[in-house]
């Protein structure tokens, strides 16, 4: 059997395509996955998903948040030498868990991963203002971004420790 060149190429491009966004995160110590780590139970039914425009909404919501807290200056110093692309991933798989859509989390619950980062309520403040700004950008409705923040407000307990 002959391989033809253009089947190689083609494979060649579609796993450049892939590894690079693979490569991108950076290794983490082994843990537990499980979607108990979101810290927060899905919404029941598709109203929430839909109000944030699905899977693709999702998206674009977690990106516009990632970067607004890079650019703004009460909190970009929190990020810097952290892994953007898993944060992204996994604020993306938390939020569509919690939306109900369908998806799985795979991060670390939220004590241990905020471990280390001296996190003031200042600073969740300004991360939750930056999140309602993305929802806004989003047109996700007022009613259903407070919904969400309902859900995500316990987590504070446990990311914030002085």
């Amino acid at each position: 059997m002959t391989i033809q060149p253009l089947a190689i190429l083609s494979l060649a491009a579609l796993l450049g395509a892939v590894g690079p966004a693979l490569a991108a995160e950076e290794p983490v110590k082994p843990y537990a996955q499980s979607n108990d780590n979101a810290e927060a139970t899905p919404f029941a039914g598709d109203h929430m998903l839909k109000a944030f425009h699905g899977r693709d909404g999702i998206d674009r919501v977690v990106d516009d948040l990632v970067d607004r807290a890079v650019a703004d200056p009460r909190i970009t110093d929190i990020f810097k030498g952290q892994d953007l692309e898993r944060l992204r991933r996994t604020l993306k798989e938390q939020f569509c868990f919690i939306l109900n859509g369908g998806c799985d989390y795979s991060g670390r619950d939220m004590k241990t991963a905020h471990a280390d980062l001296g996190l003031q309520q200042t600073d969740f403040n300004a991360l939750v203002e930056d999140l309602q700004g993305a929802m806004d950008h989003e047109g996700v409705p007022f009613r259903d971004q407070n919904r969400l923040l309902a859900k995500l407000a316990p987590m504070e307990r446990r990311v914030v420790v002085r």
